[in-house]
């Protein structure tokens, strides 16, 4: 072959786009913690209507005066623009579960659309850690379909975001992606410490850890 074609031919290599990876991880992640995320919120939602018909029902998700639902899904709180909190939840998630899929799919989404995705997932952490500092200063109470709404959306943005980061949707320069993509091997890890940073500071709060199973 002529110098000047293998040299074209080279070029073409060093420049060829690298062969796309389908996610399957996080596809597998977003489809479970969707469906256990969509669980929780329409668990609430059907709390909710039993309070709506009853104001005095008896809810099953309240087990004593730490434990329950009915006080969060009571207050101004459990409706912050003007509906039921887990309306949002029920839409959230099954968005969540709509990319888990599109993504085992094989689907690989346009960078706009990583975006807006991951623009959504932090406003449902800002949402989440608003309600987490309600709960625990000021309603002084642990819903438990909140928490499975907790649990499952801080992994979900560290997830999604470090996804970004890492795969350059979210513009960085190169060494940060580098960075970003070796947090995104640690995910489990940072949640276990998400998780152990809330319950620190509700055991501060609400000393759960001996009123829990009073």
């Amino acid at each position: 072959m002529p110098a000047s074609k293998t040299a074209t031919a080279d070029k073409t290599t060093d420049h060829a786009p690298a062969a796309y990876r389908r996610p399957t991880a996080l596809a597998i992640f977003l489809i479970v913690a969707g469906l256990i995320g969509f669980w929780a919120a329409f668990m609430l939602t059907e709390d909710k209507f039993h309070l709506l018909a009853n104001p005095n029902a008896q809810l099953s998700c309240n087990f004593n005066v730490l434990v329950g639902c009915g006080k969060n899904l009571n207050s101004w709180q459990g409706s912050l623009l003007g509906f039921p909190n887990p309306l949002l939840g029920l839409a959230g998630w099954t968005a969540t579960i709509a990319v888990g899929v599109g993504l085992f799919a094989a689907g690989r989404f346009a960078r706009w659309y990583w975006i807006a995705f991951n623009v959504g997932v932090l406003l449902a952490l800002v949402l989440v850690i608003f309600l987490i500092t309600q709960s625990l200063t000021v309603l002084n109470v642990l819903c438990p379909w909140c928490m499975v709404t907790w649990t499952v959306t801080i992994p979900t943005f560290w997830a999604v975001t470090l996804y970004n980061l890492k795969e350059g949707h979210i513009p960085v320069p190169e060494r940060a992606r580098r960075f970003f993509g070796t947090l995104y091997s640690w995910v489990p890890l940072i949640t276990i410490v998400s998780y152990a940073i809330v319950a620190v500071l509700a055991q501060i709060q609400l000393d759960w850890i001996h009123r829990a199973f009073v």
